[in-house]
């Protein structure tokens, strides 16, 4: 099954202490978002992976940010699922391919998407979803674009998601406010299953 169809809402994370990494998980899936793409920003983020693959069986987790080669041999390294890059160059969707894992390259513009569908990929981030054009533009790419799928991120609310979900051409999208970060440095896991149950409920 697709990536984009496993959950209407991919939680998209940072880590700053890899000890929260299971319980968030946890509580993520106790939520209904089984799906959960932790970004390569801060030093745990590795760390977090390997903990969520190992400890969270329920939890299809992924690596986020992805920008070079070398993020995508430290994410098999620990136990990713999945890649999502924030952008696409031919080398990093070419290392993409290579590593046998699901994956979402980012694009932004129709040229980028065609690009991508040119190469047999179909399934793309759309980042910064909105300060790229949002609903409006995505809308106006499912013409030309019919065969292209997104996820889009960046920027999406609970509130707005439901926009975004009932456009034919995404099949979920990515959100950070299912993490805030004052829930996570008090582990306030309750608050973070409530957020993900709100999400899930999207679809």
């Amino acid at each position: 099954m697709s990536l984009l169809d496993l959950a209407p809402v991919i939680p998209v994370v940072v880590i700053d202490d890899v000890e929260t990494a299971v319980p968030m998980a946890r509580a993520l899936v106790a939520g209904g978002l089984p799906v959960i793409e932790v970004t390569l920003r801060t030093a745990p983020a590795l760390r977090a992976i390997a903990r969520i693959a190992a400890e969270v069986p329920a939890a299809t987790v992924g690596a986020g940010t992805v920008r070079r080669s070398e993020d995508i041999a430290a994410a098999l390294d620990a136990g990713a699922s999945f890649l999502v890059s924030p952008g696409t160059t031919l080398s990093l969707v070419e290392a993409m391919d290579a590593s046998g894992l699901p994956y979402l390259p980012g694009a932004a513009t129709a040229s980028e998407a065609m690009a991508l569908a040119e190469r047999g990929v179909k399934e793309l981030k759309f980042f910064p979803a909105e300060a790229a054009g949002g609903v409006a533009y995505l809308k106006s790419l499912r013409g030309p674009l019919p065969d292209v799928r997104f996820c889009p991120t960046g920027g999406i609310r609970l509130t707005t998601a439901p926009d975004y979900l009932a456009l034919p051409n995404v099949g979920c999208v990515g959100g950070t406010w299912l993490t805030p970060e004052d829930a996570l440095a008090a582990g306030d896991w309750a608050r973070v299953e409530k957020l993900a149950r709100e999400a899930a409920a999207l679809r």
